[in-house]
């Protein structure tokens, strides 16, 4: 069987609107030259505000249906946006939500805490525990298996940011639809730049850009931990796509940097609000200040660095995020 036959024969819940866009910024070239720059617009997945994690519930979720649970539990930040996604793909399914999110980020005020995903999370039902830590992670989940088994659940447990080997399926799949989209669309490829946290959707742009037959490098962001962290968490989610797929080991290469983490996960800099606001003002298109607007904050560096190639073309994967913006009003007022 091969590659693509096993992706097509997995388990899957179609939740989103496929293809996504893939957007020239014709007007974002003029203001900062360098190689032309296309958006892979998968904040537009359509699912509660869109972004990457529907890719990844369509085959996590696939999963939990297919062996018959009728509960989910994540984790998460505050403000995660795979908790949003997660609690809306629950809500698609008719499935029980459960999220347990975590302070990572070191804020109490009301915007952080009532808005933005936070908001969002009520309203699409699900039921949110607020721990402090690893260990209350542990305590709360353990918790909620015994409240399940008591009333005779059944739970499915999806890893924080859907970041396992059959999360990041929906990574390859969607950059096989990019690869599809670039050649119908002139667009030659030659970086993919993309933010990594838990992983799992960069892995699946680095398998997929392989078993596409790609030319190009897939350039990777850290916004959630270093570098050092970081590369050892992508090379184990590639390694088990390539195990599930049966594909050679290792992939196509990679390179991988935490040139703009700043401060830390959930913490922009000046320069991460100058690549939002560029872009919203350019494009009219909307970063978040913790994934999207630190990896573009990375591209345009790699632009005026002279880091691409210029007669090619670099495709950014708009992972979503703007329901962060929200919650990260006091960043922008007075700028």
């Amino acid at each position: 069987m091969s590659a693509l036959d096993v992706l097509a024969a997995q388990p899957r819940a179609i939740l989103g609107h496929w293809p996504t866009p893939l957007q020239p910024c014709d007007r974002l070239h003029e203001a900062i030259g360098g190689p032309r720059i296309w958006l892979k617009r998968d904040d537009c997945t359509g699912l509660a505000i869109g972004g990457n994690k529907t890719r990844k519930l369509e085959y996590l979720l696939g999963r939990a249906v297919s062996e018959g649970a009728d509960t989910v539990i994540t984790y998460g930040a505050l403000q995660s946006n795979h908790a949003r996604q997660t609690a809306a793909a629950c809500a698609k399914l008719g499935l029980r939500c459960e999220l347990v999110l975590t302070r990572l980020v070191d804020r109490t005020d009301p915007f952080y805490e009532q808005s933005g995903n936070r908001l969002l999370d009520r309203i699409l039902g699900a039921r949110v525990h607020e721990v402090a830590d690893a260990d209350g992670v542990i305590e709360r989940t353990v918790a909620l298996h015994d409240e399940a088994a008591a009333e005779g659940r059944t739970i499915f447990t999806v890893v924080g940011g859907g970041s396992d080997a059959t999360g990041a399926l929906g990574y390859v799949n969607a950059t096989l639809e990019l690869a599809t989209q670039a050649e119908d669309q002139g667009c030659d490829i030659g970086a993919i730049v993309v933010a990594a946290s838990t992983c799992g959707t960069a892995a699946g742009v680095v398998v997929g850009a392989s078993l596409a037959g790609m030319d190009a490098a897939v350039d990777v962001a850290c916004v959630l931990a270093s570098e050092e962290e970081t590369s050892p968490l992508l090379l184990g989610l590639v390694d088990g796509l390539d195990d599930l797929l049966d594909l050679p080991d290792g992939g196509m290469g990679w390179r991988i940097t935490d040139a703009t983490l700043g401060a830390g996960y959930g913490i922009p800099s000046p320069a991460t609000l100058d690549a939002v606001e560029l872009l919203a003002r350019t494009e009219g298109v909307l970063l978040d200040p913790v994934y999207t607007g630190k990896a573009f904050e990375h591209l345009l560096a790699g632009v005026a660095d002279g880091a691409y190639e210029p007669d090619r073309d670099v495709v950014f994967v708009h992972t979503g995020g703007s329901p962060g913006l929200v919650a990260y009003t006091p960043a922008f007022t007075g700028r």
